[in-house]
């Protein structure tokens, strides 16, 4: 992957387009992605869909939040030490804002129907995020017919036998290190 550097214009761009994705995503880093991947790659052009794709990758292995991680690496990616500061706090920023002002006003909404309810519409509207999500990277995910069986295997073993996630990646890793080991360096390069 090629480093991009920002100008400091961009840098300030950056930041709102970090805390607009940070703003605008409730349910966590999965509903982020979709976000990141229209502003980062589609609107800004930051990073083409390949590597934001491995982006994501790299940051779901790592220990913490998918949302910072990425932010944190795309940040430094774009523009160094300083871009993953800004990245970071524009992504932060908003959700520590919102929980604040929350904090200040949870125990009089609570218990409210209207508040209620509208917590209970939005969580489909995750489900939606996460699934668009995919929809949106599988070009990038699927380049050959063994990156094809190791999604349907990771898929299966998660829903039907409740293996633990982090068991799925370790495995699917190996797999694609064995699969580019054993001559599929031929397979995938045609794809890229």
């Amino acid at each position: 992957m090629s480093e991009r550097r920002l100008s400091p214009r961009q840098l300030l761009s950056m930041f709102c387009v970090f805390f607009r994705i940070g703003a605008f995503t409730l349910g966590g880093g999965f509903a982020m992605i979709p976000l990141m991947k229209v502003e980062i790659v589609d609107r800004q052009g930051w990073l083409k869909e390949e590597e934001f794709l491995d982006i994501i990758a790299v940051t779901q292995c790592s220990p913490g939040a998918v949302a910072i991680n990425s932010s944190v690496y795309i940040g430094y990616r774009l523009f160094g030490l300083t871009g993953a500061v800004v990245a970071a706090l524009g992504t932060v920023l908003p959700s520590f804002l919102i929980i604040l002002a929350v904090a200040f006003v949870y125990a009089d909404i609570r218990s409210n129907p209207a508040v209620q309810k509208a917590f209970r519409g939005i969580y489909p509207a995750l489900v939606v995020l996460v699934l668009a999500a995919a929809f949106n990277l599988q070009k990038a995910a699927f380049k050959n017919r063994i990156d094809v069986a190791v999604a349907i295997t990771g898929l299966i073993a998660l829903v039907v036998f409740n293996v633990h996630p982090i068991l799925v990646i370790l495995v699917s890793g190996i797999t694609g290190v064995i699969s580019y080991m054993a001559g599929g360096r031929g397979e995938r390069s045609a794809g890229e």
